[in-house]
């Protein structure tokens, strides 16, 4: 069944809505938030439940949290945070000061209202929605919760849960409820991807590689961090977007992928300690071609102190690269470095995405308010072959790195 069916199915209401643009990275205000707008769904919204908020600056819940208060997603109202852990006993701990700072301005000045549970919210007035952006081994009760408590559409970040029979599990209930999941996928939506396959598609015979960096510093203490908080690993965290491009735009799965060979020169592998004391083993880079079984090639290089900015590459024929695409662009750079200076100590790469995360949300939530068409938003069957191609691809990728 397609999302549109589903969601005629679920009994969502609609409603007519204006047609908002998208406002620019650098068209909104300066402050801690920007706006006084007191949240409360209107006809044309969807009344949004922010479910796993997380640290300010450091939870990527956090960040969409302020992307909805500042109203840079028009149909989306963010009426409800769902934070069990700094509402509880993570209060006293790292991130919980700054979440009651959060907490008490996103109250008074917009009239979020904040809860330990979806258990907790009354019955929705318009349109509900949920962003499940929370842990990901708490994602299958979180979208049954989800479920219970009337959302229409759920938004659930990547990579969705943490194996493939958890998240085929959750498809099925979902499916059963007539309930939509729309995954986060936001760089299926990435200028500088649209730009490179349009640019690849001229070339004969093209290789296109896809660059994904992140900026931690490159010591035993920051990558254990990552690596615990990340306990899923990389190919199931921070490569797979590239690894839902691979499978939405070149048929990429399991059953097709005739070879895969790691880039030993460039890749590695570390087993540190986080701050538990527990040791994880995972890719601080990685970087690996695959070919299919219809004939194509495609690379993705993951770097986790690699910097702020990822490109793609298109290399011709005879391995030459011929054409390159940062994200940000320099259209785009200048209001990155608005947002470094607004938010100095959030994490670098929700600038760089700033606007894909925006668009992805807008989109999802005016489906939600009236139906239209989330168009280019990764489905829930691409985020499970996603996670079959990441489960297929870890064992065999650390085997050549041993």
């Amino acid at each position: 069944m397609n999302v549109a069916a589903q969601l005629a199915r679920a009994g969502t209401k609609r409603f007519a809505t204006a047609n908002h643009g998208l406002r620019s990275l650098s068209s909104y205000s300066t402050g801690a938030f920007g706006g006084t707008t007191k949240v409360d769904a209107k006809a044309g919204q969807s009344e949004v439940v922010l479910v796993g908020c997380g640290a300010p600056n450091r939870g990527m819940g956090w960040y969409h949290g302020i992307q909805m208060l500042e109203g840079r997603c028009p149909s989306a109202s963010l009426d409800y945070i769902v934070e069990p852990w700094f509402l509880g006993g993570g209060a006293e701990g790292p991130g919980g000061p700054e979440f009651a700072e959060f907490q008490k301005e996103a109250t008074e000045k917009y009239g979020t209202t904040f809860a330990t549970s979806l258990g907790d919210l009354p019955a929705p007035e318009q349109p509900r929605m949920a962003l499940i952006s929370g842990r990901t081994a708490d994602n299958p009760h979180l979208l049954t919760e989800s479920i219970n408590a009337g959302c229409k559409v759920i938004l659930l970040e990547k990579p969705g849960a943490p194996t493939v029979a958890e998240l085929e599990q959750m498809q099925a209930e979902a499916e059963a409820a007539g309930v939509p999941v729309l995954m986060g996928y936001n760089k299926n939506v990435c200028k500088y991807v649209a730009k490179t396959r349009e640019y690849a598609a001229t070339v004969p015979d093209s290789h296109v590689t896809f660059v994904s960096n992140n900026a931690y510093e490159n010591t035993a203490e920051s990558l254990g961090e990552c690596f615990e908080r990340n306990a899923e690993g990389m190919l199931k965290n921070m490569a797979i977007h590239e690894l839902a491009l691979l499978v939405s735009f070149y048929n990429v799965s399991v059953d097709n992928i005739e070879s895969v060979t790691a880039d030993k020169e460039f890749s590695s592998m570390q087993t540190l300690a986080g701050p538990s004391g527990k040791e994880w083993t995972d890719f601080d880079k990685i970087k690996f071609t695959i070919k299919t079984k219809c004939g194509n090639v495609v690379s993705v290089s993951a770097d986790r102190c690699g910097g702020t900015d990822s490109y793609a590459s298109v290399d011709d024929k005879d391995g030459k690269e011929v054409f390159r695409y940062y994200m940000p662009d320099d259209e785009d750079r200048a209001a990155v470095e608005a947002l470094t200076e607004k938010y100095p100590t959030a994490m670098p790469y929700f600038f760089t995405q700033d606007l894909d995360y925006v668009a992805v949300k807008e989109r999802v939530a005016k489906f939600c308010a009236d139906g239209t068409p989330a168009e280019g938003i990764a489905t829930l069957q691409i985020a499970v072959d996603t996670l079959k191609v990441a489960e297929y691809l870890t064992p065999t990728l650390q085997e050549q790195l041993k």
